[in-house]
């Protein structure tokens, strides 16, 4: 995205909006917003105006430059506008061809892919009227993202609430990619595994499944059927994604083991513990010597059994390396009978675990080795489903 236009209507949701907004352009995108007088009441246009580094429009018949019309020249090379939240009073107003503000104006005169993002009352939005005009703006080829269920601001439990501002980014980001992995069931794992030593301690890792998340949100994005198996982690699995909570590697195993039959692409990039203490403790175990041993059993490899059965399925595997990275990667790679492996470095800067942005390489089957510059793990997830796209073409 390039360029967004941000509609904000009179609802009390208008709050969530400056953090979408604040994420569009985190993203890249130039955010234009455009508020109803009624929004106003809710947040000040200064808000958006220090978030986004552009004016607010509120006014139809506002200043503007000599010779332009402020709602054509607002869509000029706009790539989506996002309406959220959009009050029953807009939605109507949309469906029926009303144009007596700037936004409802600008909404007539768009010609690039438009989000309604409802955000109401439960009877409200549960209204005959209410649904109708949804109709109709999906039959005017509007992508309306349904309303999240829980407590409102009226203190009523049901469905009306504004979804989250990441869940609306994600949703617009599906808008726009083109759906190339349509139709393809996919199957990713992600977050590290814990290998519990007694009652309150565990063997684990630090990652955080930041990347196996972004890569999950990027299959759907991109049209495929996501099934995302993962170990504990505070994110929360992308919208339309089926999500399988483990702990384990064993329970990862037994999971990745239920779900892969019937999966075209399998990217493993859960961090995995290759041991587990071979005792259990059933109560704590108490600090009574200066030493502690622990003797370890090696878990099963989840990876190595999916190459043995990989059958047509397109296997991606990750490596995580201090040294000889190349080396130890391309034997993973052949070991385990994948088809790509992403590969970083643990001790550059910025590349690894419980960090936004990763600095990989990607090694084909082939041999060929593409180097990829340091960038946010979102950005790097779709980069790497072009690789694996390119290559399914190919095959």
């Amino acid at each position: 995205m390039k360029k967004v236009v941000l509609g904000v209507t009179g609802g009390i949701a208008a709050y969530k909006a400056a953090e979408l907004a604040r994420l569009f352009v985190r993203s890249g995108a130039a955010v234009h917003v455009v508020m109803t007088p009624a929004a106003t009441e809710f947040v000040n246009p200064l808000t958006f105006q220090v978030l986004t580094g552009n004016q607010v429009y509120v006014n139809m018949y506002g200043p503007r430059e000599e010779g332009k019309i402020q709602h054509i020249d607002l869509l000029k090379d706009t790539d989506v506008v996002v309406i959220a939240p959009a009050t029953a009073n807009t939605i109507a107003k949309m469906a029926r061809g009303l144009a007596d503000n700037l936004l409802s104006t600008l909404y007539l005169a768009a010609c690039c892919p438009v989000v309604v993002v409802p955000s109401m009352n439960v009877d409200m939005y549960k209204h005959r009227a209410v649904q109708e005009n949804l109709r109709i703006l999906a039959e005017h080829g509007c992508q309306v993202m349904d309303p999240d269920a829980g407590e409102l601001a009226c203190g009523v439990y049901g469905r009306g609430r504004m979804p989250e501002p990441l869940d609306i980014l994600a949703f617009t980001r599906a808008v726009l990619r083109p759906k190339d992995l349509a139709g393809l069931k996919t199957l990713v794992s992600a977050g590290p595994t814990r290998e519990p030593l007694d009652p309150v301690r565990f063997l684990s890792n630090p990652s955080t499944g930041l990347m196996g998340y972004a890569l999950a949100r990027a299959l759907k994005e991109r049209g495929a059927e996501v099934i995302l198996i993962s170990g504990q982690t505070h994110l929360q699995a992308p919208m339309g994604v089926k999500r399988i909570e483990v702990t384990t590697t064993e329970e990862m195993y037994n999971a990745v083991m239920d779900y892969y039959h019937d999966c075209r692409i399998i990217i493993k990039a859960a961090a995995v513990s290759d041991y587990r203490p071979l005792k259990v403790s059933e109560q704590k175990v108490k600090k009574n010597s200066t030493t502690l041993t622990i003797e370890l059993a090696k878990n099963r490899d989840i990876l190595l059994e999916l190459g043995k059965n990989k059958g047509e399925r397109f296997l991606v595997g990750f490596a995580a390396e201090t040294e000889d990275v190349y080396k130890h990667a391309q034997e993973k790679l052949t070991r385990k009978n994948l088809d790509l492996i992403v590969v970083n470095n643990l001790k550059e800067p910025g590349a690894g675990f419980a960090v936004k942005t990763n600095r990989v390489s990607l090694i084909e089957r082939s041999g060929k080795v593409e180097e990829l510059p340091l960038m946010e793990k979102a950005e790097l997830a779709h980069h790497i489903l072009d690789r694996i796209a390119m290559m399914l073409q190919k095959q």
